[in-house]
């Protein structure tokens, strides 16, 4: 089954409602962003998360050190790489943690898959290239210039997924799961609605 994963959570409520609809994963933003929040305040979120629940915590260009840091805290459960973090970069953090690492591919056309192998990572994501942009756009890619790339790990789809197409993106590529933030959300809200019906149509897709 399509495994589900909501990010940019930032409230106890957001919590809550994750709680009683049960994705697989979610995600705490700890880039600058509006969804940001501090690492003090992810732990207290991780605490009210049921347990069955993953936490993703995500980073942009962040000092490896720093990251490394952040897992410590047990804010977190695997750590998301969302900016232009390199092959060298993979590799150093692996040094400094054991956490699984998510290695977001930001893409255009079939062209940003070139090398991607070269990470590693225990998870692929795709997202959306967006000039001065790391994601939380609401905007998606070309999905099917995912089809003839050969992947060797599995990889979550993200980029403008939301209750109305998640199920056929994820008919489409068969991800190993699927990504939303501002997908999900009401005047930038999490809107618990619309987390439960993009769960609901991300599942459609299974393992048949």
């Amino acid at each position: 089954m399509t495994k589900i994963k909501i990010c940019g959570l930032t409230r106890s409520e957001d919590i809550a409602a994750v709680n009683r609809l049960m994705p697989d994963y979610i995600g705490f933003v700890f880039a600058k962003s509006r969804r940001q929040v501090t690492p003090a305040e992810a732990k207290e979120l991780r605490k009210q998360l049921k347990r069955e629940i993953q936490a993703v915590g995500i980073f942009v260009n962040e000092n490896p050190e720093t990251v490394a840091a952040v897992t410590s805290c047990g804010a977190i459960d695997l750590i998301q790489l969302h900016g232009d973090e390199n092959a060298g970069y993979c590799r150093k953090l692996r040094t400094l943690t054991s956490l699984p690492i998510i290695k977001a591919i930001r893409i255009k056309d079939e062209a940003d898959l070139t090398g991607i192998s070269a990470f590693d990572c225990d998870y692929y994501l795709f997202d959306t290239l967006e000039d001065d942009h790391y994601g939380g756009t609401g905007k998606a890619f070309r999905h099917e210039c995912l089809l003839a790339a050969n992947m060797e790990k599995p990889f979550f789809l993200a980029g403008g997924l939301n209750p109305d197409n998640v199920a056929a993106a994820a008919a489409l590529v068969r991800p190993f799961g699927v990504d939303t933030s501002s997908g999900v959300e009401t005047s930038g809200i999490k809107d618990a609605k619309k987390i439960e019906e993009f769960i609901r149509q991300g599942r459609k897709t299974g393992d048949e």
